[in-house]
């Protein structure tokens, strides 16, 4: 049984990642199970900025995914760059729980940037149509993927305490891992800690 405590900065992440989680697990490692409690959600800014909040909510974490788990820290990247952000967020974080295995994602630029990295795949669910001339390949480009999504939603509007999960549901992950580096990134650091759980 693997656990995995995640750290997310809104309600949409906190119903989606689940869902995503035990997809990419399904997908990457079909032989582990999986236990995913509810994520903690906190203030990017704050949990980032304020030292005390920072090493709270990681040893809640760490007291939630135990010894063999895994600690999943997963933002948005905003206008931050994943690759020199992530690392130094991570470094911050070993520092508080050596003695966990820890994944620092930053989804760059929102979460939502998955969902144009596979918009093709969501064509006609919730709404959502996509012309397949606008390619996918600069999913994470757009600064406000969400109202890129809400766009394309016929007026409805994106809702992402409602649509994150279903997008994530339905999303198709290989497209999502071929035009997105961040994707990729989560995947990446998923097989990298089973790798020793795979039977």
């Amino acid at each position: 049984m693997i656990t995995v405590a995640s750290i997310v900065e809104g309600q949409g992440e906190a119903a989606a990642l689940p869902v995503l989680l035990r997809r990419v697990c399904e997908w990457q490692t079909p032989h582990a199970t999986l236990h995913v409690p509810a994520p903690i959600r906190v203030y990017k800014d704050r949990f980032l900025n304020k030292e005390d909040e920072f090493r709270r909510h990681l040893l809640l974490a760490a007291a939630k995914c135990g010894d063999d788990g895994l600690i999943l820290v997963l933002l948005d990247a905003d206008d931050d760059c994943p690759a020199a952000r992530g690392p130094e967020i991570l470094q911050r974080a070993q520092a508080i729980v050596p003695h966990r295995h820890v994944s620092v994602v930053l989804a760059n630029r929102e979460y939502e940037a998955w969902f144009i990295a596979a918009a093709a795949s969501l064509h006609g669910h919730r709404n959502f149509t996509f012309d397949a001339s606008q390619g996918s390949r600069e999913a994470e480009i757009p600064r406000n993927a969400k109202g890129w999504m809400a766009r394309r939603m016929g007026g409805v509007g994106y809702n992402e305490t409602t649509d994150q999960p279903a997008f994530t549901a339905r999303m198709n992950l290989e497209m999502a891992f071929e035009n997105s580096r961040s994707f990729r990134k989560l995947c990446k650091d998923w097989l990298r800690f089973n790798s020793p759980h795979r039977s």
